[in-house]
């Protein structure tokens, strides 16, 4: 019996919903639970070796992790040159592009989004694994009925940290990279942290704190964590908020806040106050930019920095 067989008893395939450079994502249905799934469809031979390395170790980290922020792999089939996996559907799309749609948006809501990221990247963390590329596209939402439901997804850059080595290889997107990544350091899991740092600011604001013309000056800022609350923006965020970021925007990894520390910070259990509940005025014209001057600049932006 075939592993395609195998596939084709278990799920009944159906529409193609996705299609990246070297992948294809479709609807299935198992049949024996009725549950919708994605299936990612790989060809091992459009692939190179870096690319499938990088692929088994996100199945690898997918099979062996449980949350309900982290998108689920319920199996994986072989056959040939092709490799099925199954996968939890997620058909709300990217956070971000949630948020530009929604009527209003509050301190409150991104309050709530924050908490389920860094719960998740603490189960991460106390699994010893690191994403290492937490951006705004790995950030989805499980369905367009609950927009705070949010799942972390992509895994390929993520690395399983071995206790007696440091993590060498220089990695993530530009704007969202931790200062020690830049130095070509040894690094470790503290860069996810960076990273929740970067994103909650533009939760709350609706633009990076790290931006410039070219990317050598944004790695500039980032090596000394150059950035500001401008007041036009920032005057209804409360002093909580910017608190929690300035824990996490330290240049120096063992200042910066771990996951555990970061569920413990107070703007995370502080009561919403009518403050909080207002409508961030501004955010959502400078979130609709920000999405969009990131689309078209996602193709160029996203890369390795280093072998």
């Amino acid at each position: 019996m075939s592993e395609e067989s195998v596939l084709n008893q278990k799920y009944e395939v159906k529409k193609e919903l996705g299609r990246g450079a070297f992948s294809v994502v479709k609807l299935a249905i198992n049949k024996k639970t009725k549950e919708k799934v994605a299936i990612k469809v790989i060809d091992r031979s459009n692939v190179g070796k870096d690319y499938e390395k990088n692929l088994l170790m996100e199945m690898e980290i997918l099979q062996r992790v449980h949350h309900p922020n982290i998108i689920q792999l319920h199996e994986m089939i072989e056959e040939d040159n092709k490799i099925y996996f199954a996968m939890e559907l997620v058909t709300g799309g990217e956070l971000f592009d949630r948020i530009v749609e929604k009527g209003s948006y509050t301190e409150e809501d991104a309050k709530v989004l924050v908490r389920k990221i860094v719960s998740a990247i603490e189960y991460l963390h106390d699994m010893n694994i690191a994403h290492r590329d937490l951006k705004p596209e790995n950030l989805l939402v499980k369905s367009i009925a609950d927009d705070t439901e949010v799942k972390i997804a992509d895994f390929g850059l993520s690395k399983i940290i071995d206790e007696q080595k440091m993590m060498q290889t220089a990695c993530g997107t530009p704007g969202y990279v931790a200062p020690e990544v830049l130095n070509a350091e040894g690094y470790d899991k503290e860069v996810d942290m960076w990273s929740i740092g970067v994103i909650t600011y533009i939760l709350l604001c609706g633009f990076p704190p790290f931006y410039a013309e070219t990317v050598p000056e944004v790695f500039e800022q980032i090596l000394k964590a150059e950035y500001d609350y401008p007041e036009e923006y920032w005057g209804e965020i409360s002093a909580e908020g910017k608190d929690f970021i300035n824990h996490l925007l330290v240049v120096d990894p063992k200042d910066r806040l771990t996951a555990k520390q970061a569920l413990e910070h107070k703007w995370l259990h502080s009561k919403g106050k009518e403050k909080k509940k207002t409508k961030l005025a501004k955010f959502q014209e400078k979130m609709r930019n920000y999405v969009s001057l990131r689309k078209q600049q996602s193709k160029a932006n996203h890369t390795e920095l280093g072998n």
